[in-house]
């Protein structure tokens, strides 16, 4: 390996490791949204994560959404399936946008990435949920009965009376528009983001 490449890796653990305690702390801000159960809350961890993969390649956005779970887990009180989650749903979100943007990289690329990566996220959470997630909720909190988990979608409509529903009622259209709004804020940030890094590397691949 040249210097130059080594130091270009330099960078990109400097950028990992900047852009994993950003979403280590995005993780604790949540919003709570109307017409959804309250344990739904959007955050916004998964725009660092986003950033990372456009800016540095796919893998990168992996590494930082498994970082930052490893992180809260200390912290967490879901027994580690809350942060499974939180990874399975950010690593699937980043990387998907990533490899389409790393094959075309301008703004179409960017926004076809996006798309693809918040409807594949919005798609594993459906088996992500219904067979690990709420299982293991429920197991945990209701004594196994996963109706407890059930009747708190019914009470804001009655109609979703089973999980599955529930799901794809629900948590489908959630996380569709948590990854949009990701989408859109990383958008606005991603240029001048992508000009400290750039200059960020220049100045550890400059020679002394």
């Amino acid at each position: 390996m040249t210097k130059s490449n080594t130091k270009s890796t330099t960078t990109k653990l400097v950028v990992t490791a900047m852009l994993t305690a950003v979403a280590f702390i995005l993780q604790y801000i949540e919003v709570s949204i109307p017409l959804v159960p309250s344990f739904l809350k959007l955050d916004f961890s998964d725009i660092p994560e986003l950033i990372g993969a456009f800016a540095m390649g796919p893998v990168y956005g992996v590494i930082i959404a498994a970082l930052k779970n490893l992180l809260h887990l200390p912290f967490g009180s879901s027994m580690a399936i809350g942060e499974l989650s939180n990874f399975i749903l950010g690593a699937s979100f980043s990387f998907t946008a990533g490899i389409i943007y790393k094959y075309k990289k301008d703004r179409i690329g960017a926004l076809i990435g996006a798309v693809a990566g918040m409807t594949v996220m919005a798609l594993i959470s459906i088996p992500s949920n219904y067979f690990v997630v709420y299982p293991v909720y429920a197991q945990l909190w209701a004594g196994g009965d996963m109706n407890v988990i059930i009747n708190m979608y019914k009470m804001i409509l009655p109609a979703s009376d089973t999980l599955i529903k529930s799901l794809l009622i629900f948590n489908v259209p959630f996380t569709f528009v948590k990854g949009l709004i990701v989408a859109l804020v990383t958008f606005i940030v991603y240029k001048p983001l992508s000009g400290l890094i750039y200059k960020l590397n220049t100045a550890l691949t400059k020679k002394k």
